[in-house]
């Protein structure tokens, strides 16, 4: 049935130009590694006050559609949802995976630069929750982090309240979670992300394309970049998803 409904998102020409082949141009490559900016791309748009109280959340218009439909809906239930953090382009996540390389930003209480002189050991630590730059969902303006990045908030309260209608309603939507079970359905990648969310219908043909097109040739330009092919960043991270994300349920 996920098969069936993305094939027809297709046909019908839901699903943009550039997801529906494998031989994709140099901008459609930059787009995959986010080296683009959301607010001068026609296909994004900003959002605004109730759907978020942040300045600077793009998303892909077809998706902040859908959130904010979701949203409503859930207001209707009692359930207040936000979006905290959405589209992040390239020169953004270098800046985040670069403070903690540097120990600017401190991980866990450590300055990685002086705990962790091994390279591939400190990406690997950074990697637990942040995305080397050019291998993040972020980029696609296709997934949005909700009301909190914090484990603890999920687990009880309002919080918790908030992820269970979300794990019950968001796939009516076209949202799933992409960091969940890990360990059991999901045996690689990030830990466990209850705020992540992913629009399946665009997110989904993204993720077949970059499978298809980006190579470790071409996750450079930042600090430890050379570590990416040492961590299996594509395979383990890129690609380490729940089934419910995959492309058509691979």
């Amino acid at each position: 049935m996920k098969w069936l409904n993305l094939y027809l998102l297709f046909v019908l020409g839901i699903i943009p130009s550039q997801m529906k082949h494998n031989n994709i141009t140099g901008e459609e490559k930059d787009f995959l590694l986010g080296k683009f900016d959301p607010a001068a791309h026609d296909n994004f748009k900003k959002a605004a006050s109730p759907y978020t109280f942040k300045d600077g959340i793009w998303l892909q218009i077809e998706v902040l559609d859908a959130f904010m439909k979701m949203h409503d809906a859930a207001k209707k239930d009692g359930i207040t949802l936000h979006v905290i953090s959405a589209t992040r382009n390239f020169n953004r996540q270098k800046q985040i995976w670069e403070n903690k390389w540097l120990g600017k930003t401190l991980v866990g209480g450590r300055n990685l630069k002086i705990t962790t002189p091994d390279p591939v050991e400190r990406a690997l630590i950074i990697l637990r929750y942040s995305s080397m730059p050019g291998t993040s969902r972020h980029h696609w303006g296709t997934d949005i982090d909700i009301n909190s990045v914090e484990n603890a908030y999920f687990k009880t309260g309002k919080g918790l309240s908030e992820y269970k209608w979300l794990y019950e309603n968001a796939p009516a939507f076209g949202f799933c979670q992409p960091y969940k079970n890990k360990g059991t359905e999901r045996l690689s990648g990030y830990e466990d992300e209850p705020w992540h969310w992913s629009y399946l219908p665009v997110s989904s043909q993204l993720t077949e394309q970059y499978q298809n097109n980006i190579s470790y040739s071409d996750i450079i330009g930042f600090l430890g970049c050379e570590t990416a092919e040492a961590t299996k960043v594509i395979e383990n991270f890129v690609l380490g998803i729940h089934p419910d994300c995959m492309p058509f349920g691979k």
